[in-house]
């Protein structure tokens, strides 16, 4: 099953070869998609200006892991990993 390639060296799409090769490429895609299915992760909720509801309890710890990030990317152990990369 060689696909047949214009003069330019593209492959000619209107071929039926290139036809079944995509439709086949679409049914892999959808049953990877369908086994890889992440659990959805609930979204944090957002005031109106966009910024993070620390009120919530989401909110709060979503903050919490934010500020622990924040201080670990400004370590000096962080810096020097950076530095020396």
């Amino acid at each position: 099953m060689a696909l047949q390639k214009t003069a330019s060296g593209k492959v000619d799409k209107r071929t039926k070869e290139y036809k079944e090769l995509v439709e086949r490429a679409k049914k892999a895609r959808a049953a990877q998609k369908k086994t890889s299915a992440k659990p959805r992760i609930k979204k944090t909720a957002r005031r109106s200006d966009g910024h993070l509801d620390q009120r919530t309890k989401a909110g709060k710890e979503a903050a919490a892991r934010m500020a622990k990030a924040r201080k670990a990317k400004g370590s000096l152990k962080n810096k020097l990993k950076r530095l020396f990369k």
